[in-house]
This record gives C-alpha cells, structure tokens and sequence, in this order.
C-alpha cells in the first residue's frame, strides 16, 4: 500500500480525528435532522401502552410525562402514554422553499461568444440535465441541502458510454457546422425526467466495484468514474459538411450526453478533507459507506498493516448493530484527489488509480451560506425547538380534550346513585330533602393556551420564512391578492431567501455543466476552451403569473426596443 501521507496532505490522526467525528457525531446529528423532516412511522414496541400501531419520528422531542419514556427510550414507571399530537409544520415548509426554488423549469444557456458554438453547447448542457434527471434531480439536490444544510455532487465521467460510436453526420468537434436556425442564441429549459431523453442513474460507484486481489500490490484500475487515459475520439464529418439534420445533431449530443454522471453524495457518507489553511479548498474527497458482505461469515482478511488501514479497522469496529463492525456488510471509503483515486475495503487497500481529469470533479452547494466553514444552513434544524414545542402543546390540548370531553355528575343524598340510569327523560326522585346532584367536567375553553399554539405557528413562519400563504392557505384572512405586488410583499421573506439560495445553487449548477463540458474535453470526445465553460442560468418567477399581464409587458419591452429573443426567453419561449 502507498503511503497515505504522500498521496493526500494530511496526516493518519488528522484523518482519523475527522472519520470518527463523521460516524459518531455528524451521523447522528444528520439523522435527527431527517427524523424531523420525514416524520417516519415505526412500529410500535411490544411495551408501548397504546392502542396505535405506530409511533412517529418527531415523538422523539416530546416530554417524558407524555411519552411515559425516558430520552433514552426506556419506560417510566407510574407514567403512562398521553394522547400524542404530531402536526409537521417543518415538512411543508421545506418542500414550499423546494417548489418555489425548482418548482418550475430553468433555463442554462451556454455563454460561448460564437452563436454556432453557443447554440451547440446549449444543446448539449440541457441534454446533460435531461440524462440525470432534469428539473427532479435539482429539486431533490434542493430538498437533500435544505435539510441538511448542504449537499455534494461528483461529476463523472462514464467510459464504457463513451465507447459506443458516435454518429458521424453529427458535430461534436470545435468546428461545428451551421445550428438550426431556431436554436441560434436560445437556450431550452431543463425537460422532465419523463421526455423521450432517458434518465440515468444516481447512484453510481465513484470507484469500480469490482475486488481486486487480496495478495500483491493494488491494480492499477480502470475507474469508469476516473478513467487514468481519454478513449480516442470518435470519427466525425468533414466541419464543412452542413447537411447534418436537427435530429442527427441531437442524437449526437444525447450519446455525449449519457457519458456525464450526476452523483449526489448524501452528507452523512461525505469526508471532505480540507486544506489547513484554506478551508474552501478540498485537498481529498472521501465517501465512506457500507455494502452488502456477499463472503460473510466465509471469508476473513488478514489484519490490515498500515497504519492508515489499522485507524480505519478500528474506527469501523466500534460498532456491532449489523451496520458497521460486522461480517454482514464491507465498510468502503473511498478516496479522489487531483491525482488518484483509491478504495479502501475493510481497511485494506482493493483499487487505485489516477484521476485523469487533474481536479477534484467536486460540486460543493451550501444551502444558506455560512461564512468560514463548509457546511451551509439547514432549513430544518433552527425549527426543531419550535416543532417540539408546538407537538408538546398540541397533545397536552389533546389529552384535555380526551378528559373532558364527556361530563361527570356527584350524587349527595340519593340512593344507589351510581347504579342509576343516566338517560333523556330520565328523572330521579328521592325523600332526602338535602339531596343534590352536582354536574361538572365537559369540555372547556382555554384561550391562553389557544394563543400560545398561535403564537408558535406564528414564531415558526418568521423563523422559516414560509407562511400559510405560500403553501396556498389563504384562509379568508388578507384578503383579495389582485396584484401580482400584492402578492410579493406577503411573500416577502420567502421571496428574499429563494432569491439567497439561487445564488448558491445557480455556482453549483454552473460549476457542474464546466466539470461534464471538461470531462468530454478530456476525452477527446467534444473540445471546449476554458472561456466556453461558463454558462448563464435563466429563473423564472416563482409566483403564479397573470399570462395577459405578461403579454402586455412583453409588448412594452418590444416597443422600447428589446430584443424579441430576449423577450421570447423571458416569456419561456
């Protein structure tokens, strides 16, 4: 095995120190975070002292007097389970702030100063964005950085697609022939996943999966993430050649496309390993995760020797839940850097190679930017205290409603009071002249605690920036919204904070169509220079529009001399 010091520039404590703060603080905390979002049912425990068949994730935050449960889930004697309310007040918020971001389709045009190469490379991006899922794959980068607070994507590149020939009636070279008329200077907003351009998969390996012998030195792998050289590039037509047809042309551009891989990397398997001086830079990348053992229980390697390998037996053995530590899954962290790329199994060293691409095809979004540190603002996390708190309120309001909500009668100086019917028309008579029958319990108002609920949800809306409103509850109480300004200022905070995360999101997506357009460069498969990486990123309004209303403006614009393409791209067009 290599040393470890020479391939990354950080030290086996340092590295160390960061895995287990991964797998035993931020997991956790990455956990709790979903938790709270999801509200997932499980099951209920053979001692639970309730007739549902579930408990809910949030229950978790509630007090022990109402779940009859310790923190740590055992049981307390003499305290039993109260009515339990979940209201998810953070889920809507968080997928109204998903909707609002990508709930309607962007446009990514490429910024090339050629038309013909700008209108090419905008076919080419947007057919990229269709093969990894289109506006769902951005919607679910929004939902995984919304909760987490930020989110990772690798760019890949996907040799074994790039082995099949390409049409030669297309242009993929720099001299490209003539576009369509109707594409020049246009760019095309994102598809859906379901157009007649295939989705891919996510959930690609970073490294091959295949094992490489356990004795002798580490292969030098063909990674289909990191190819260590550029296939050669494949034959096209002579650039004067103009008769290449708008389909021959996509067709091209759609087998370019489906050699570029998306990956989301879930926050809780990500081990960034940052510069000391420079926490934006990212010396090594690094994945750790677990997958299915198909040996267990048959196969045991020796004890890894190096002192790299010896931290990561050591770390992952601490646990024995059937996750981590056991024979039933292998524990795989894999590392890239600028040069190389290798996989550690169990500890031992299983592939290697170098990165061909000479960068770290690393996207990095944070959700809301935090100054100085690399994770971004969760949406969810500054809600939790308040959706604990409105949960505690809602199932103490609960549990009253439950004792009250019949009435309770106290017999004086009747006899066999208890075993009298009580019933309409029913009358009870006896000779006892001080005798009385006293009424009380029945369901009461309380509006302290009425108040207090509202002024939690209410305490909710200013921190989340998302009202009732902006899910589409009007409830009768603003008004008649009968301008789109109207509407604007009511959705003033959630405007102002889509507008934040289009900033952080529209560098990630950038950065991604310059990491695909420098892979297919690398390849030798479609050149690109430097200067024609960069892309311009349309978004439309997140508001519902009057289409009248818009005409009437685009007909302005046009008479005050704007460009009718540009307003065609503004109209969607």
């Amino acid at each position: 095995m290599p040393d470890t010091n020479a391939i990354i520039d950080i030290d086996s404590a340092e590295f160390s120190r960061r895995l287990d703060r991964l797998l035993h603080v931020e997991r956790p905390r990455l956990a709790r975070l979903w938790t709270y979002y999801r509200n997932p049912l499980h099951p209920r425990r053979a001692d639970d002292d309730t007739d549902r068949p579930y408990r809910q994730g949030q229950e978790i935050g509630l007090p022990p007097r109402l779940t009859g449960r310790r923190s740590d889930g055992t049981p307390i004697e003499g305290v039993h389970r109260k009515e339990i309310v979940i209201e998810n007040d953070i889920a809507w918020r968080v997928d109204t702030m998903v909707d609002y971001l990508f709930g309607k389709p962007i446009v990514i045009e490429s910024a090339a100063t050629d038309p013909q190469r700008r209108a090419t490379l905008t076919r080419l991006l947007r057919h990229i964005f269709a093969a990894n899922g289109g506006i769902q794959f951005l919607q679910q980068l929004a939902l995984i950085g919304a909760v987490y607070g930020w989110v990772d994507v690798l760019v890949k590149f996907d040799a074994d697609a790039a082995d099949s020939p390409l049409d030669p009636a297309a242009c993929a070279t720099r001299q490209v022939g003539a576009p369509p008329a109707d594409a020049a200077g246009t760019g095309d907003p994102i598809p859906d996943p379901t157009d007649d351009v295939p989705p891919s998969s996510h959930a690609s390996s970073a490294i091959p999966s295949e094992d490489a012998p356990t004795t002798g030195p580490a292969p030098q792998a063909q990674a289909d993430a990191w190819p260590t050289a550029p296939p050669p590039p494949p034959s096209v037509s002579d650039p004067a050649d103009t008769g290449a047809s708008t389909r021959s042309l996509d067709d091209a551009l759609q087998r370019l496309a489906r050699c570029i891989r998306f990956e989301i990397v879930e926050p809780a398997r990500a081990l960034p390993l940052l510069c000391p001086d420079d926490y934006r830079q990212v010396v090594a990348y690094g994945q750790v995760y677990e997958r299915p053992n198909p040996d267990a229980r048959t196969r045991r390697d020796p004890p890894p020797a190096s002192l790299f390998a010896r931290i990561a037996r050591s770390l992952f053995a601490t646990r024995s839940d059937g996750v981590i530590g056991d024979d039933s899954s292998i524990q795989v962290i894999d590392l890239i850097t600028a040069d190389h790329w290798m996989r550690y199994e169990n500890g031992r060293l299983r592939a290697r190679g170098a990165n061909a691409l000479g960068a770290i095809p690393l996207v990095h979004v944070q959700n809301l930017a935090l100054p100085f540190q690399y994770a971004g603002a969760s949406d969810v996390e500054p809600l939790i205290p308040l959706q604990d708190e409105l949960n505690t309120r809602l199932s103490d309001r609960a549990s009253r409603i439950t004792l009250q909500s019949f009435r309770m009668y106290l017999g004086k100086g009747i006899d066999n009071f208890t075993d009298l019917p009580v019933a309409p028309g029913q009358m009870w008579a006896t000779d006892n002249e001080n005798a009385d029958v006293i009424e009380f319990g029945g369901d009461t108002s309380a509006p302290s605690e009425e108040a207090h609920i509202t002024d939690i949800r209410e305490a909710m809306d200013k921190t989340s920036g998302v009202t009732p409103i902006a899910a589409g509850a009007i409830k009768g109480r603003i008004g008649r919204l009968t301008s789109a300004a109207a509407l604007r200022v009511t959705l003033l905070a959630l405007l102002a904070k889509t507008e934040r995360k289009r900033t952080t999101y529209g560098n990630a997506i950038s950065q991604m169509a310059g990491f695909a357009l420098a892979w297919l460069d690398r390849a030798g498969l479609f050149h690109t220079a430097e200067s024609e990486r960069r892309v311009d990123i349309h978004w439309p309004s997140p508001l519902p529009e009057d289409m009248t209303e818009r005409l009437q403006e685009a007909k302005l614009k046009s008479e005050l001399g704007i460009p009718l393409p540009v307003i065609h791209r503004e109209l969607g067009y």
